[in-house]
């Protein structure tokens, strides 16, 4: 299979891939310390593909603080966008595939429909135009690519909405959660999963692909199943986002159609709710 380059090791994603290299003992996958990976020092890069000779490369390192890109775009761009831009043109001098993880943001999420990879993207926040501008860059540098769109993602790692609403729903007795904006929760551990998928597949196929868990929910019902499995007893209103302005403007449908990644990959998709199940038990038995 050749040497595998994680970017972005110790974030959310980058933990949940080196759970999955233990469970299906892949072996020489290199999780590099950040200062060795960082996408915007080329010359680091450069000693790093130099090094490790990568067959694949994967991308899990972004600027994701939606709000906060608002005020920093500036950074969202180079991290996003240039970083991006990096990791391709090194890909391509070294002869390697890129995996690359992407966003439903790149959609306006204005239609009530699902989302395939060829749609019309139209993003409404600066991150999600940096993803996008990222996605572009890719496109622009590197023939051998795997750009995967995905969403809502949570795991027992770093922090996310299921960690957060655990956390507040153990302090407080009531919340008010957005009930207009529809959309699929990912465990990050089936993205994972899926990630390998691809690298293993004996058939290469490049472009973009969705990948999130199978179903539709609302944040204010992504809540409840999280409280209700988890057995916290918190009174949950479901609120609209007008009632919960925030600096970015999210899509309020963003369910994404899985067909390309099951027919090209052979990919399994569980469905949320039962992924969901999985993660409590993990953070259960974590404490």
């Amino acid at each position: 299979m050749g040497n595998i380059v994680v970017i972005g090791a110790g974030g959310q994603l980058g933990q949940c891939i080196k759970k999955i290299v233990d469970l299906r003992t892949i072996e020489n996958v290199v999780f590099p310390e950040e200062n060795m990976a960082n996408i915007l020092d080329v010359p680091a890069l450069e000693r790093l593909f130099e090094q490790t000779k990568p067959t694949y490369v994967i991308n899990c390192a972004a600027y994701t603080a939606v709000d906060k890109a608002e005020d920093e775009a500036d950074i969202a761009k180079a991290v996003n966008e240039t970083g991006a831009r990096n990791l391709a043109q090194l890909c391509k001098k070294h002869q390697a595939m890129l995996l690359h993880i992407s966003t439903d943001f790149v959609f306006e999420g204005a239609e009530v429909k699902l989302l395939k990879e060829d749609d019309e993207v139209d993003p409404i926040s600066v991150y999600g135009a940096t993803k996008l501008d990222g996605e572009l860059a890719i496109i622009d540098e590197l023939d051998q690519y795997v750009i995967i769109r995905t969403s809502w993602l949570y795991s027992e790692f770093a922090n996310n909405f299921v960690k957060t609403m655990l956390k507040l729903g153990a302090d407080r007795d009531e919340l008010n959660i957005i009930a207009d904006q529809v959309g699929t929760p990912t465990y990050a551990i089936d993205l994972a999963n899926a990630i390998f998928d691809i690298i293993q597949h004996p058939e290469k196929k490049y472009g973009t692909y969705h990948f999130s868990n199978e179903g539709v929910t609302s944040w204010y019902d992504f809540a409840k199943a999280i409280f209700d499995l988890s057995g916290t007893k918190v009174k949950v209103n479901p609120i609209p986002t007008s009632a919960y302005p925030t600096k970015a403007k999210r899509p309020h449908f963003s369910v994404m159609d899985k067909t390309k990644i099951k027919a090209d990959y052979d990919v399994q998709v569980p469905y949320w709710l039962d992924s969901l199940k999985v993660c409590i038990e993990a953070l259960k038995s974590n404490h």
